[in-house]
């Protein structure tokens, strides 16, 4: 391998005449420039083509375990720097275990985390990427911070920090897909080394000119023909520890093996086989618990290798989603004494248990509970679901489906309101008693799924619609008071979003801003309680009462918003008693009463979301279907509705369910300033 690495050019600002530092494990290919103070770490790969230039903005540094795939181009501004996680000032700071896919660009200033992946053609600039973050192809990233875990999907433009902010969580087998492709390349960079190294490849090569063993009779030629083999095996088995001596690859022990397999998400299995099998490379399996846990994992490994002591014992690596092996690794051979790794916990092989692992790896959440109730977590993620218009559907499976990931889809929710989704969940887990039923929470816009939760396994009892969460019957949402600034719904709702452990927070704007969505934060309410909260909420409606006010929720967690509801507006009254006036009383009937006026054809769901939409300006529409292009997904609009009031809306929602009467019909809710949808709900079918 001639690497092609030039100092920098004596320039003004530099002239040091720095030079690269590359690591003695890595492996850069020839047709790649690299060009003044980069310093590259342990175990990476740079593919052919890159340039990396640290001939302006320096230094840069690339971490241990990443790769620079084809035609990526690292470069920076000779202004402008990064803080190192060493603390340090870099132009262009790059983690470990990171992906930078072909043809991307990273220009400095730029940080880029540890555990990140970078789509192709992606361009990070004046920029930080935290760690965990995945970056979809073609995307923008410029003078924002991701923060950590997020998911930027491909064709993303991303330059205001409240839209990096908004991001999605990284989903589970996107973190997967990530930790393969390191696995992969780093395999790629332990070949590319042995195929420059020719005592490396010599005995690789010798191997496959090597005409297959035909087998012989049982004569006297046998017996020299077998050590002959045994001979050659011998031969072989040094030539491939020779190999990896030459690679500067040393044996790591068991439990840092098993650590490796599982941090790429990899299934670990085990197989052995005695010295006649090993030449014939017939190898047994040895049944290993499909489960995370190191210890677990290192448990059951000890128990096989002291079960075929004496034989060769290896490691399997296992991608489940390509259903194919990435890694083969021998931990005991004949000769060896039993590997032994302490991991500072133990774990009897004996005590672990097939029917209570499975499933574990195929849902975030596990919110079976006893059956009778869902967990707090599966309520918080159904709740969060349903407040951003997300789908909410079903899949179930029986134990052998369970075990091959092999789930199949039951039905899909039309309730909007969490009580309606409990109540049909209840009667679905009834109906599939005998099996594992797991809640599904789908993005329609994103295509892609935002949570998986088994709420229901065999043999337990069907989930309780009454008393599953004591928030679930008191939930009220906020589409109830979304267009005034009183009353128990309101209080309902801050009491709701401070027992999910969510910060609250106020917004205020004028006439003006409003109509740009420039909204501007109130006086910090720091109360985790409800009385606090709403006197400090009281105390901001009386000094904007002049203006338009909105309440918002904030997952602390996920570091996002979970809901924005109007609450004051100019020339209303700032008060919100939790005791209502009989005005407050007297106005919250009027709007039952409406209400139920309008119980013809829509729900009172449906209402309440068309008042909801209302209130935060959003423009109504419709759309409408057959059976036939309702499963393509191919939908027609309705006429136009110009109409901004409550009931001259539900009016023409049910105009156009009375002039498509047969046909599936659902409601709109678009966002006119930033021209997307932010509702879609079927409100009449067939």
């Amino acid at each position: 391998m001639v690497v092609r690495s030039f100092a920098a050019p004596p320039t003004p600002w530099s002239k040091n005449l720095a030079e690269p530092t590359i690591d003695s494990s890595a492996y850069v290919h020839s047709f790649s420039n690299i060009i003044g103070d980069v310093r590259i770490g342990a175990n990476v790969l740079v593919a052919p083509g890159t340039s990396i230039r640290a001939d302006e903005g320096n230094p840069f540094r690339i971490g241990d375990n990443t790769n620079i795939q084809d035609g990526v181009v690292i470069h920076g501004l000779e202004q402008g720097r990064v803080t190192g996680d060493d603390d340090k000032q870099y132009s262009v700071w790059i983690g470990n275990n990171s992906s930078i896919t072909h043809m991307a660009l990273i220009h400095g200033p730029a940080y880029v985390g540890d555990n990140c992946f970078i789509g192709f053609r992606s361009t990070v600039f004046n920029a930080i990427v935290g760690d965990g973050c995945i970056v979809g192809m073609h995307v923008l990233i410029e003078d924002v911070e991701i923060p950590e875990g997020k998911y930027v999907p491909s064709g993303s433009v991303i330059t205001t920090q409240q839209q990096a902010d908004r991001l999605p969580d990284v989903h589970e087998d996107e973190q997967k897909f990530a930790s393969h492709v390191i696995g992969v390349n780093n395999a790629l960079r332990m070949g590319y080394r042995c195929a420059d190294n020719i005592e490396c490849i010599a005995p690789i090569r010798d191997n496959l000119r090597k005409p297959s063993k035909q087998s012989s009779r049982a004569n006297g030629a046998k017996a020299a023909k077998a050590a002959k083999a045994t001979t050659e095996s011998k031969s072989t088995n040094q030539n491939l520890t020779n190999m990896q001596s030459q690679n500067g690859q040393h044996k790591q022990d068991l439990a840092g093996q098993v650590r490796q397999l599982l941090a790429q998400g990899l299934r670990i299995g085990a197989e052995y086989a005695d010295e006649r099998r090993f030449r014939t490379s017939s190898w047994q399996s040895f049944t290993l618990p499909q489960s995370s846990s190191e210890s677990t994992v290192i448990s059951a490994i000890q128990t096989c290798l002291q079960e075929h002591t004496g034989e060769y014992v290896r490691l399997v690596g296992i991608d489940q989603k390509a259903k194919r092996r990435v890694q083969e690794i021998i931990v005991q051979r004949p000769d060896d004494q039993p590997v032994a790794a302490s991991t500072g916990s133990s774990s009897s092989p004996s005590s672990y248990s097939a029917s209570s692992n499975v499933g574990a790896t195929h849902s975030p959440s596990n919110g079976g509970g006893n059956g009778s109730a869902l967990s707090q977590d599966v309520l918080s993620q159904l709740r969060q679901a349903l407040a951003q218009g997300y789908r909410v559907s079903t899949e179930f499976a029986d134990e052998r489906r369970v075990k091959a990931s092999a789930w199949q889809t039951g039905i899909a929710f039309d309730a909007s309101n969490e009580a309606g989704v409990i109540s049909a969940l209840s009667a679905y887990t009834a109906e599939h008693s005998n099996e594992y039923v797991r809640l599904v929470g789908v993005d329609p816009k994103a295509k892609r799924r935002i949570f998986e939760a088994i709420v229901h396994r065999p043999g337990q009892a069907p989930l309780s619609a009454q008393g599953s969460s004591p928030s679930a019957s008191s939930y009220k949402s906020a589409s109830s008071n979304a267009g005034g600034a009183g009353g128990n719904d309101f209080v309902g709702q801050v009491r709701n979003l401070l027992g999910q452990g969510h910060r609250i927070s106020l917004e205020h704007a004028d006439d003006r801003r409003l109509k740009t969505s420039a909204w501007q934060p109130c006086a910090p309410i720091t109360a985790t309680h409800e009385a606090g909260a709403i006197a400090a909420i009281e105390a901001s409606l009386r000094e904007y009462s002049g203006e338009y006010v909105r309440l918002v929720g904030v997952d602390p967690k996920a570091k996002r918003r979970v809901v924005e509801t109007i609450i004051h507006r100019p020339g209303g009254n700032p008060s919100v008693s939790a005791a209502p006036s009989s005005s407050s009383a007297a106005t919250s009937g009027k709007a039952q009463g409406t209400a139920q006026a309008y119980l013809g054809k829509l729900s009172a769901d449906i209402v309440n979301r068309v008042r909801q939409l209302l209130s935060q300006g959003y423009r109504i529409g419709t759309e409408h279907t057959d059976e036939r292009r309702f499963r393509i997904s191919s939908w027609h609009s309705c006429s136009p509705l110009e109409a901004t009031t409550e009931a001259s809306v539900i009016a023409a929602l049910e105009a156009c369910m009375n002039e498509h009467n047969g046909e599936y019909v659902r409601l709109l809710g678009i966002d006119s300033k930033a021209k997307r949808r932010v509702f879609e709900g079927i409100i009449q079918r067939p």
